[in-house]
């Protein structure tokens, strides 16, 4: 398969946390960074997403919103 997004990071799958219609997954993206993204149960049970395994990080955003205390 092949995207137009630039920013495809490769990880492991550390966690994911199931809600009723939503899950975060969380990847080790290596040198001690993590990455989550929220997306639909349905599409943790059709990608087959399972904790150890490998997955892809893919940003395609038009902004970033950064803040503080």
């Amino acid at each position: 398969m092949k995207i137009s997004a630039r920013n495809q990071i490769k990880g492991k799958i550390i966690s994911i946390k199931e809600g009723a219609v939503n899950g975060i997954v969380a990847l080790d993206i290596g040198g001690g960074n993590k990455i989550s993204a929220t997306i639909s149960m349905d599409a943790i049970k059709e990608l087959g997403l399972a904790v150890g395994g490998d997955a892809y990080a893919i940003i395609k955003a038009t902004s970033v919103m950064v803040g503080i205390d």
